[in-house]
């Protein structure tokens, strides 16, 4: 079990350290504040942005690694610690000291979503989901994404960071969800793999990811990760409650407890968009050129 816990911590730190190196890039790239698909394609060819979504996939699969030897109720908690990784590499990348509200803040993330991850009951059975449940989960999520993303220029930097790493997280949490259903299936039918399924999880996930870069993109790297953090698993585990049978917290203390850990998740993430450190070479923080100077990315 500990071996399983020091794989999951490895995991949490390689995650972050991805997304701090992809911050970098993202907040760098040429384009509109709320950048265009293109925008996708010119980090692509950023040799740091690659290093750091190699280094997420890592820390992905590491975490599923731990996941396979050790209780989701221990590991996910685990995972959460990459917030204060996060934080802590940001800094350090932008030249800026963390404070002790930023630290704070993280921890109420952390203790958060842990709780309300713990809460909730996680099925073992095999699970099940047709086209006609995947097609509608998946254009919801793909149509609040759209709508936020078509808008979020209107909105300011600090709100901006909040709205799309959250339907940014909510898109990859549908991909956890559909990647799910198919990974648990591929060992009894093989052709599952080919299913219509494996097309909308890669839909969502390239959707999420640009929806993720344009999150760390305002230069709140902090806030946009910890929504991601929320959002990613809470979308996974609502998926296993509603559509997959797996349920929810049955007892009132249960329930109580489940609203009180994410409000204080969400408290947090607030309060870290609310931060003054932010990057400093992003638009409107003194680094970048106005949105309406800098050359649009196709």
């Amino acid at each position: 079990m500990t071996w399983f816990a020091l794989i999951a911590v490895a995991g949490a730190f390689i995650l972050a350290l991805g997304s701090a190196l992809q911050e970098r890039d993202a907040v760098r790239a040429p384009g509109r504040q709320v950048a265009r698909a293109g925008f996708l394609l010119h980090l692509l060819r950023q040799p740091r942005w690659l290093v750091g979504s190699g280094a997420a996939v890592l820390g992905a699969a590491l975490h599923l690694v731990a996941l396979s030897g050790a209780p989701l109720t221990i590991i996910q908690p685990i995972g959460v610690t990459g917030l204060l990784f996060a934080i802590v590499l940001s800094a350090l990348f932008n030249h800026q000291r963390v404070s002790t509200w930023q630290i704070t803040a993280g921890a109420a993330v952390m203790v958060g979503l842990g709780g309300l991850l713990w809460l909730f009951p996680h099925g073992a059975d095999t699970p099940v989901m047709g086209i006609g449940t995947a097609l509608p989960l998946a254009g919801a999520s793909l149509g609040c994404g759209l709508a936020v993303y078509l808008t979020a220029h209107r909105i300011p930097s600090g709100a901006r960071a909040l709205l799309l790493a959250l339907v940014g997280g909510a898109a990859m949490g549908t991909t956890s969800g559909l990647a799910r259903v198919i990974a648990a299936n591929v060992p009894d039918d093989w052709t599952t793999l080919f299913g219509w399924l494996t097309p909308l999880a890669v839909l969502t996930a390239v959707f999420g990811a640009l929806l993720m870069q344009n999150a760390y993109r305002t230069g709140h790297f902090a806030a946009a990760y910890a929504t991601l953090l929320i959002t990613d698993p809470v979308v996974g585990v609502a998926i296993g409650a509603f559509l997959l049978g797996e349920g929810t917290p049955e007892t009132v203390a249960e329930q109580a407890g489940a609203a009180a850990f994410a409000a204080l998740a969400i408290a947090g993430t607030i309060a870290l968009a609310r931060t003054r450190h932010r990057n400093p070479e992003a638009a409107g923080s003194g680094g970048l050129v106005p949105d309406n100077a800098r050359t649009p990315t196709p």
